[in-house]
């Protein structure tokens, strides 16, 4: 049979499971069970399934995946988050759109200490969005801001959803989480300068509110007290990385004790947040485990099958006639699309073993694109109609907050994402700069 036959059957049972309701990690089981049996030679295509299975969760860097998890869960139930923000915000003065540059500034800051992006709205739309309202912001700049920077935790480390990357693309954890950093402090910037200009254009969006001010003693000695700690988990999450003392499994679990001392310290941590955050923890360690042996598992049927290398032919030939980045634009094209109906990790699954064969053919390098990729996964969060995190926005709103609202705020912030990474196509020493002067030291 021919490799696109193969493919057809694979993708229309795939997406007939789908279709029938049943959840994606078991169309994946259920796919990889059937395929393995079928090309892999009966009962010994299952042994073999057990195997990779075991193979794909058992290496040293998916430690650092419930690390990092456990960071974020104990972050948000210590409530050292909310101190963090209280802090930022007597730092703000009377900037235009204040308050939606505090959601921008704290989601920079906690998306270094967790890598959660649902977390990450939910607790900035809690706590922000009901002021904001309250004191007249327009729903551009108080939901808007606050999705766009929620997101930003997927792009700077600890990203949990970066670690599942270079563990399915199979390129260094360490480089990757190096080479986020950048693209993720891009946005970060992308979206400040968006709403100072915006709210000194459009001052009705976000009217000005007299602020008590805080005498700077106040700033510094608060700073000192919330702010700084965070940085130093931030360091020994990155910075131990970046310096070639510790693995990102080491950092991570260097981050994970200094979440819990720093928890202590403030006198946030109990038992009973122990407990729940181990719980919460392991829920979410198990489903991203299953999505990883499941996606391990069907790159290998699609590579054994003949599906990978006849697709990177098609591309390779495509591509002497359109160009390589016209086709890279072009998959990015079809993830963006993807983004609208399916979350980040299901799209991941399905492309990763597709398109990075197509990109070592490129000669392209692995980490650059899927640092791009990345980029597109945090879009289709935010992606009307079916992104998770405009749910999560509906969710944590006033009353009266329409999915039409959310949806429109969105849009703005897709559009600043895109910029984000046309820059990036076009200069890919913006990724990889932060590895390569790693490689240097």
């Amino acid at each position: 049979m021919e490799w696109y036959w193969t493919l057809t059957i694979i993708f229309g049972a795939f997406l007939l499971l789908m279709a029938l309701g049943l959840p994606i990690a078991f169309a994946f089981l259920a796919i990889n069970v059937v395929g393995t049996f079928v090309f892999w030679n009966g009962f010994a295509g299952w042994n073999q399934l057990v195997l990779s299975i075991s193979d794909s969760v058992t290496h040293f860097t998916i430690v650092s995946v419930p690390l990092f998890v456990l960071m974020g869960e104990v972050m948000f139930r210590s409530g050292i988050a909310t101190k963090m923000m209280d802090v930022l915000d007597s730092w703000f003065g009377r900037l235009p759109g204040r308050l939606a540059l505090i959601s921008v500034a704290g989601g920079t800051v906690f998306a270094g200490l967790t890598g959660s992006g649902s977390a990450a709205t939910a607790m900035l739309g809690k706590l922000l969005v009901p002021d904001m309202e309250r004191r007249g912001y327009g729903k551009a700049m108080s939901l808007g801001p606050i999705m766009g920077a929620g997101g930003l935790a997927i792009m700077i480390p600890p990203s949990a959803l970066g670690v599942l990357m270079a563990a399915l693309g199979q390129f260094s954890v360490g480089d990757f989480l190096l080479a986020i950093i950048v693209p993720g402090l891009m946005m970060s910037a992308a979206y400040a300068l968006y709403i100072v200009g915006r709210c000194t254009v459009q001052p009705h969006l976000a009217p000005a509110y007299p602020v008590a001010p805080v005498p700077l003693a106040r700033k510094i000695g608060l700073t000192v007290l919330y702010i700084f700690p965070l940085f130093f988990i931030m360091f020994l999450v990155v910075g131990l990385i970046f310096l070639g003392v510790a693995t990102p499994t080491e950092s991570a679990a260097l981050g994970a004790v200094g979440t819990f001392v720093l928890a202590a310290l403030y006198g946030g941590l109990s038992g009973a947040l122990v407990r729940e955050s181990l719980l919460s923890s392991l829920r979410i360690t198990v489903m991203l485990l299953i999505i990883v042996t499941g996606a391990t598992a069907f790159s290998q049927i699609l590579a054994f099958t003949g599906a990978t290398t006849g697709l990177a032919g098609l591309a390779v030939s495509a591509q002497a006639t359109v160009g390589p980045m016209t086709v890279v634009v072009i998959m990015q094209a079809v993830l963006i699309v993807m983004g609208m109906f399916m979350e980040p990790l299901s799209i991941m699954m399905l492309t990763v073993p597709i398109f990075f064969p197509v990109i070592k053919a490129f000669g392209y390098n692995e980490i650059w694109f899927g640092a791009v990729m990345l980029l597109n996964m945090e879009m289709a969060t935010i992606s009307p109609p079916f992104g998770l995190n405009l749910f999560v926005m509906k969710g944590v709103a006033p009353k009266g907050t329409t999915m039409g609202d959310v949806y429109a705020a969105s849009v703005m912030f897709l559009l600043l994402d895109l910029v984000v990474m046309a820059l990036l196509l076009a200069f890919p020493d913006l990724v990889l700069w932060l590895p390569g002067l790693m490689e240097k030291g």
